[in-house]
């Protein structure tokens, strides 16, 4: 050994895994899991740890994870994601494998996941659906209708090329998920890990793992309905494009048809079928519905774009470069114009008939389409001071002026 050579103490090498095991009141599988995960640890020759993040467990758990060689971080803050954010801040591992401490999945076969970390991969997902589920391991909702819904609209909303979003094992490089400032603190954090890694450009992969039932004699700390739809409502609330957009122009373009068709009257569908003047104004809904729907879905990925919550891409420069508080505003005044000049003129023609009963069909029309107009100004035009106070915030940082908020006495 060269003599200007530093020797290194065993405990400031850094380990090169750490399988993380959120834990509240798992002492019925705990010990199970760490020994699964040690052994792993033996048999494949990697240097690592085993850490176990409590989140305020009152069965003795900690007791039992020290006791086996574990280290032990307690997370204060309460929730899945929560503990999971704790373990992945502590962690001393080049590599995290994070998994359930139920004994739900086999801590000694974690090759696969090794292998594609080390080839590069920053997050590799475990796919229950490919590697088997045992019977009894998943409920039938939760196997057949939930986590393939949620998956499919995953794959769908962000084209991420994995089949099982919600699989609780999985490994990734601790620098590079450290760096996208994960922060939700329920079950929906898995979610998180996998769209926010997909928006960052991260490599992400997948290998087949198994499920079978978990070893707890208590119920599980999931519930179905509850933490399904904060999944959704995260998968849609980092997509603006499917929450706001496409279903805001579905809306404009089929009360735009429907309106066209019936602006000059009456249409025949079949013989005992018409559509008149009740399906003109459910059109003109329609279209105020679909306008507002569209403007949420601008100013939301503007604020996204400005704010960096969302990667910026062709759709959302255009919107930074050309929609804004005046341009908004003038685009206002224009519709204002153009609906107050309809409804004048539907006054104006039924003035010229002594303001007796309609029998022209067109004037209940231009009205209806006239208050629609007016009533999209009215959204645009206030829409624009809205975008224009989301911006306060980051114009001042952009200007290095401190965000300050004055609460009178």
């Amino acid at each position: 050994m060269n003599a200007a050579t530093p020797i290194r103490a065993v405990s400031e090498v850094q380990p090169e895994l750490t399988i993380l095991m959120p834990c509240l009141n798992e002492a019925e599988t705990l010990a199970t899991c760490i020994g699964k995960a040690q052994s792993f640890l033996r048999a494949s020759g990697i240097l690592g740890e085993v850490l176990i993040a409590d989140n305020g467990s009152t069965d003795g758990s900690q007791l039992i994870a020290t006791g086996l060689g574990a280290r032990v971080v307690k997370v204060q803050a309460k929730g899945y994601g929560a503990a999971l954010q704790g373990g992945i801040a502590a962690a001393r591992g080049r590599y995290i494998i994070m998994g359930d401490a139920d004994d739900s999945y086999d801590f000694s076969a974690l090759d696969a996941f090794v292998q594609r970390l080390r080839g590069g991969a920053d997050l590799v997902m475990g796919n229950r659906f490919q590697g088997g589920i045992e019977a009894g391991a998943m409920p039938v909702l939760h196997r057949y209708l939930g986590n393939p819904v949620l998956s499919y609209l995953g794959r769908l909303f962000f084209r991420i090329k994995a089949g099982d979003f919600h699989c609780g094992l999985r490994g990734f490089n601790a620098e590079r998920i450290r760096g996208l400032d994960l922060n939700t603190a329920g079950m929906e954090f898995a979610s998180e890990m996998v769209v926010r890694s997909a928006l960052a450009g991260l490599r992400i992969e997948e290998v087949p793992t198994t499920l079978k039932p978990d070893g707890r004699s208590r119920p599980p700390h999931l519930r179905t309905w509850r933490d399904g739809w904060r999944h959704l409502k995260f998968l849609l609330m980092y997509n603006p494009r499917w929450l706001f957009f496409i279903p805001g122009m579905t809306l404009c373009m089929l009360g735009l048809v429907l309106s066209a068709l019936l602006f000059l009257g009456p249409l025949q569908v079949v013989d005992n079928l018409s559509l008149d003047l009740n399906t003109f104004v459910a059109a003109c809904f329609m279209i105020v519905a679909g306008v507002q729907l569209v403007t949420f879905g601008v100013l939301s990925r503007y604020y996204a774009d400005i704010t960096g919550i969302l990667p910026r891409n062709a759709r959302s420069g255009w919107i930074a470069r050309h929609v804004s508080t005046d341009r908004l505003a003038i685009g206002a005044g224009v519709c204002m114009a153009a609906g107050l000049t309809l409804f004048g003129y539907a006054i104006l023609s039924w003035a010229r008939l002594n303001f007796g009963p309609l029998n022209d069909p067109e004037i209940p029309r231009v009205v209806v389409f006239g208050l629609t107009l007016i009533v999209i100004a009215l959204q645009a035009f206030f829409s624009a001071f809205l975008l224009g106070i989301l911006e306060i915030p980051v114009m001042r940082r952009k200007s290095g002026e401190p965000v300050v908020v004055s609460i009178p006495a």
